[in-house]
């Protein structure tokens, strides 16, 4: 045995077994290693990309089938989004606790087992229900996934492979479209086959997964926090369902408004209380004090609302309005796809080699911003040209403002609390997402009724119809006369939303502003981590059995960690 082992384990008894430990344990991994690991993470979220796309294109063919509302439209976009949502805090807790490898495998068999059954859905009700599964396995995977590459690349290093994650989201949100739309075009296959087709991809993320990811297990003997988890879903859960079903099922001044918004307050209430007390909480109020993840999160908030709240509408406004298949309408998202591809990507390349980030947050939210402002000007006569420019406008900004948020927020949090921070802006995103959807819908639902009884008297046989009623569920068997009524209320009642997004798209502009800039770690997560495990065992090992102080142990103790350190650098 040599005596630099001898010294090791005499320093601390664990340096040969990290020493000896495959490179992903100890966060030093070369490209070729991260490469590998990110194979199955990234077809993962590339089967969570696809699944949102390809479902948003058809639904408007799935609720003409299944003679649905227009409500009922929002809602199978929203009952995702609030499953997802609910659960973001939860799983990033959980990746904090236990195996990141198990719970990213966990959520992609959840997200199997719901889109399997959505695909098996006779109505509408039912269809919503599945969806609320599939969103808790989206959920997991959203927050997971960048989870893991943060325990594995260092914020300086993580642009270069934010352009991938960047790149797999392009791809989906290209091929979705398509693939939705080839799939509602053919007879043989039909709707249903949107929620099957990412079987496979999810199949083999499974198998990649197994054999390429390899990450530290934490084990800690800490009780989970159910309570606070509890609360916290029924409160969101109060609150959204509140914004989805007011204005349409119940008055906005109503006794039902009244108990949901009592119930979700409450609930929220006790969550904040039950946080306060709990060892290990679900989402750690210390970190609303780093100025830094409090204004990303302010900022994703608004985000959120604005782009998902927004742009799910948009393959309604091509079909409905437009008269576009819905290969069609995929196809002509490309200049957005197009604008998020090329921005993430140049935007994470330039951050890695000079490390800053902020000019990139900041153009991307003013992009954003003059994007929906562009959009808001659209009627059902707008140029596809036009079109087209606009949303690569809009898909630059995306580019530039959503990872780098998450990449601000992970770049200043201690390494423990890593999974519970990027949970949170994606909660607070998604939780954005769910609301602007809701709401938007709503704005949208209301203009069109509007528009359709201004435009009704011009319409013969149109007395039928009835006051009021007449929406997306008629259009299929509505006469033409009525049916052309309704694709041109649909596209000038589109551009009020994007208005409307346009206006919160200044909340991210502001906040962003005020994120002061910190110069982005060269560490790993698992880096960070191990490091702060040996300052504090440094600190123990100063003090003498007796509990004084020891003369030099912690000189001592800090020169062997730092020889190690450096050794696992070489």
């Amino acid at each position: 045995m040599s005596s630099s082992t001898t010294d090791q384990r005499a320093a601390g008894g664990s340096a040969p077994s990290r020493a000896e430990a495959p490179a992903e344990q100890q966060g030093s991994m070369t490209h070729r290693q991260i490469l590998e690991a990110l194979s199955g993470m990234l077809l993962a979220m590339f089967v969570a990309f696809l699944s949102s796309t390809v479902v948003s294109n058809a639904l408007p063919t799935i609720i003409t089938d299944l003679r649905g509302t227009q409500s009922q439209y929002t809602w199978v976009v929203t009952a995702t989004l609030l499953a997802s949502t609910a659960s973001t805090p939860i799983w990033g807790k959980l990746s904090d606790l236990f195996s990141k490898k198990l719970l990213i495998q966990v959520a992609i068999v959840v997200f199997i087992a719901g889109s399997m059954l959505a695909g098996l859905s006779s109505s509408v009700p039912t269809l919503i229900g599945w969806r609320v599964l599939q969103g808790l396995g989206l959920g997991g995977l959203q927050a997971l996934v960048q989870i893991a590459m943060a325990a594995m690349i260092s914020p300086r290093e993580r642009g270069r492979y934010s352009g991938l994650l960047g790149s797999v989201m392009a791809v989906a949100t290209v091929g979705g479209p398509l693939i939705g739309g080839l799939l509602v075009d053919t007879s043989w296959l039909g709707w249903r086959w949107c929620f099957y087709v990412g079987v496979p991809f999810a199949v083999a993320a499974l198998i990649l997964l197994q054999r390429t990811l390899h990450l530290p297990v934490t084990k800690r003997d800490v009780s989970i926090d159910y309570l606070g988890a509890a609360f916290l879903t029924a409160g969101v859960s109060a609150l959204l369902i509140w914004v989805t079903l007011a204005g349409d099922s119940f008055a906005w001044a109503s006794v039902e408004s009244g108990l949901f918004v009592a119930g979700g307050v409450l609930a929220i209430g006790a969550f904040i209380v039950t946080e306060l007390r709990a060892r290990e909480p679900i989402v750690p109020l210390r970190l609303f004090r780093d100025r830094t993840t409090t204004l990303a999160i302010i900022a994703s908030v608004a985000v959120g609302v604005a782009m998902f709240g927004s742009t799910v509408f948009l393959g309604q406004y091509l079909q409905i309005a437009r008269g576009y298949s819905p290969t069609a309408a995929g196809l002509l998202t490309i200049p957005m796809v197009g604008g998020l591809l090329v921005s993430s990507t140049v935007s994470g390349i330039l951050i890695s080699r000079y490390g800053r980030w902020k000019a990139y947050l900041v153009a991307g939210s003013v992009l954003v911003a003059a994007g929906f402002a562009l959009l808001s000007t659209i009627d059902h006569a707008t140029s596809m040209v036009l079109l087209g420019c606009f949303l690569a406008v809009l898909g630059v900004g995306i580019g530039m403002t959503m990872q780098n948020l998450v990449l601000a927020v992970q770049n200043t949090v201690a390494a423990t609390d890593l999974g519970a921070a990027s949970s949170a802006v994606a909660f607070f995103r998604s939780l954005g997402g769910t609301i602007g959807v809701s709401v938007l819908g709503a704005v949208l639902s209301s203009r069109v009724g509007t528009l359709i009884q201004a435009g009704l008297a011009d319409v013969p046989g149109a007395a039928s119809a009835g006051s009021g009623s007449v929406g997306l569920a008629d259009l299929a068997d509505a006469p033409p006369a009525l049916q052309r009524l309704i694709a041109v209320s649909y596209g000038d009642a589109t551009g009020r939303i994007f208005l409307i997004s346009a206006l919160l798209s200044i909340v991210p502009i502001g906040a962003i502003l005020l994120i002061r800039e910190v110069a982005l770690r060269t560490e790993s997560g698992t880096q960070q981590l191990a490091s702060q495990t040996a300052s504090q065992t440094a600190s123990r090992t100063a003090w003498g059995g007796d509990g004084t102080p020891g003369r030099d142990t912690t000189a001592d103790a800090d020169e062997q960690l730092a020889r190690q350190g450096a050794d696992l650098r070489r």
